[in-house]
C-alpha cells in the first residue's frame, strides 16, 4: 500500500488557496464595481457643473449663441480636482462630456500580485437656456 500521509495537507493548502482567490475576487471584485460607479458619478457631476458654465458670451448677426468653453472645462476640471481626480473634458456646441481614469487599490488579491485595477467613467450633459420672454405665459 502507498504511503498516503501529507495528501490531506496539500489538499488543504489548496483549498485555502482557492478560498482566499475567491474571496479576493468577492472583496475587490465589490470595490471595483463601487468604484466604477464613483467614476460614472464624477464624470457626471463635472459634465453638468461645466454645462452650467457653459454660458452665453455673445449673439452673432444670425442670432446664434456663442459658448465660452473655457469656463466650461475650467468648472469641469475644478469639480474633479475637488473628488481627486483628473479627466478629459470635451466641449462641443452646447455638449460637454467628461472622461476620467483612476487606479482602484485592491486589498485581498494583492496578496496574490494584483495591486490595482483602471476604472474609468464618462458622462455628458447639455446646457439649456432657459425662455426670455413671458409670451404666452
Amino acid at each position: 500500500m502507498a504511503d498516503e500521509r501529507g495528501q490531506l495537507t496539500l489538499f488543504m493548502v489548496f483549498a485555502t488557496v482557492a478560498m482566499l482567490v475567491l474571496a479576493g475576487l468577492v472583496v475587490d471584485g465589490g470595490y471595483v464595481l463601487a468604484a466604477r460607479r464613483r467614476a460614472i458619478d464624477e464624470a457626471n457631476g463635472a459634465a453638468r457643473a461645466a454645462a452650467e458654465a457653459l454660458a452665453p458670451s455673445a449673439y452673432r448677426s444670425s442670432g446664434d449663441v456663442v459658448l465660452e468653453e473655457a469656463p466650461a472645462v475650467a468648472a469641469a476640471q475644478d469639480y474633479l480636482a475637488a473628488a481627486g481626480h483628473s479627466g478629459t473634458v470635451l466641449v462641443e456646441d452646447d455638449r460637454v462630456s467628461v472622461s476620467l481614469s483612476f487606479a482602484q487599490p485592491m486589498t485581498v488579491l494583492r496578496v496574490f500580485g494584483i495591486d490595482d485595477v483602471t476604472v474609468s467613467g464618462r458622462g455628458q450633459a447639455r446646457s439649456i437656456r432657459g425662455i426670455e420672454t413671458g409670451e404666452g405665459l
